[in-house]
């Protein structure tokens, strides 16, 4: 007599859902992360004991030594920071402006560029300093 008895099957545990959710968690990581894109220029921030963490969905205008100003990794001229502020922050879901500044810059190029800044529409403008990280 044989024995009619199939034989039982290897059991095997299937890696597809286990993969398809790592994907899904890789995507969703992606999606929800926010970048901060900030210059390569070489600045010596001030300091302050009062700083804050700045939001990383503030826009950044940057001021280097030399009282040259960038917005969106472009050189822009004093007076055509309002327009293109204007544009950015129509876009933007915050209104808030970060200025980064070298310590040397003069104070009334700073005063200029904030007062462009608020001329521009933002609710909030402030200047970055070494404990700033955002």
């Amino acid at each position: 007599m044989r024995n009619n008895e199939p034989a039982e099957a290897e059991p095997a545990i299937d890696l597809t859902p286990m993969i398809d959710m790592v994907f899904i968690l890789l995507i969703f990581f992606m999606v929800t992360a926010s970048f901060v894109k900030d210059m390569k220029l070489e600045l010596e921030r001030p300091k302050a004991s009062s700083a804050v963490t700045a939001s990383s969905k503030a826009i950044r205008l940057f001021i280097d030594r030399n009282g040259d100003t960038y917005l969106d990794g472009e050189a822009v001229q004093l007076w055509t920071i309002q327009s293109k502020l204007r544009d950015l922050l129509s876009t933007s879901s915050t209104k808030v402006v970060l200025v980064v500044t070298d310590e040397g810059v003069p104070a009334g190029k700073l005063v200029e560029v904030v007062d462009q800044a608020r001329l521009a529409g933002a609710e909030s403008v402030g200047v970055a300093t070494k404990k700033e990280a955002g």
